[in-house]
C-alpha cells in the first residue's frame, strides 16, 4: 500500500488552481467533473511523484458540499492505493470496519471506496486500484 494522493475540499476549483499555481507552481495533469461523486476534481502533481486532488461540489447537497459547510476549505481524505479493492473490502468488513462503499465505483483515480472516519479515528480514507 502506499499514499496515493491527498485531496482538498475547495469551494472554486479555478480559484485553487491559480493559487497552487502561484506559490507552487504546481498545474493540473488532469481536471475532470466526476458525476457518481458530485465533485470537478483536478489532480496535480508533485515532483516526487505525489499527488494532490482539489475536489470542488457540483451540487449542493452532496458530501463534499456538506463538508465545506461543516469544516470550510481543508484536507478531506487521504487516498491509499490498493492492489486488489474488492478484496481488502471483504478483510476491512471482516474487521468490523465500518463502509461508506462496499463495492468499488469509478473515480478519477480509478476503482475507488471509501472507509468511514468512525472506523478510523475521524479521517476519511479512500481506497483507490488503478485501472
Amino acid at each position: 500500500m502506499k499514499v496515493d494522493h491527498i485531496a482538498i475540499a475547495v469551494s472554486n476549483l479555478d480559484e485553487a488552481l491559480g493559487l497552487y499555481d502561484r506559490l507552487f507552481d504546481l498545474r493540473p495533469e488532469k481536471v475532470e467533473t466526476v458525476p457518481q461523486q458530485r465533485v470537478k476534481a483536478a489532480i496535480l502533481l508533485t515532483g516526487e511523484g505525489t499527488r494532490i486532488e482539489l475536489i470542488q461540489p457540483t451540487d449542493s447537497d452532496s458530501g463534499v458540499a456538506k463538508f465545506l459547510e461543516r469544516r470550510g476549505e481543508g484536507i478531506h481524505h487521504i487516498a491509499i492505493e490498493v492492489e486488489d479493492i474488492g478484496k481488502e473490502l471483504k478483510t476491512l468488513a471482516s474487521k468490523g470496519v465500518e463502509l461508506i462503499d462496499k463495492e468499488p465505483r469509478l473515480g478519477l483515480a480509478g476503482k475507488v471506496a471509501f472507509v468511514h472516519p468512525k472506523s478510523t479515528r475521524g479521517v476519511l480514507i479512500e481506497l483507490v486500484q488503478k485501472i
